[in-house]
């Protein structure tokens, strides 16, 4: 990849893709980039948004996984819960 010189040219490179963001507690989304800036704040639009909590029930010591899903149009996501971007797999 000749046009990735610096970590955010990675991103700018997936502008109207589709790509993965993982976030602070345990919210992941997956959605079409359209715009992001140096702070990691990004706009996603048609985006699939999982948040995943973890229960733990002490009478019987049982853990338990529960996960939400719902699609959300258009969706601002702030820099700073950002956690981990996932560009889409290019091939060839």
């Amino acid at each position: 990849m000749a046009d990735t010189e610096e970590p955010l040219d990675l991103i700018r490179l997936s502008l109207d893709e589709y790509i993965y963001v993982k976030c602070r507690n345990g919210r992941e989304l997956y959605g079409k980039l359209h715009a992001f800036d140096q702070h990691l704040n990004i706009i996603l639009g048609d985006t699939e948004e999982t948040i995943t909590k973890y229960e733990f029930d002490e009478d019987t010591g049982e853990e338990f996984i529960n996960s939400t899903k719902r699609k959300i149009p258009m969706l601002f996501v702030r820099g700073d819960v950002v956690i981990l971007i996932s560009p889409p797999l290019r091939t060839g």
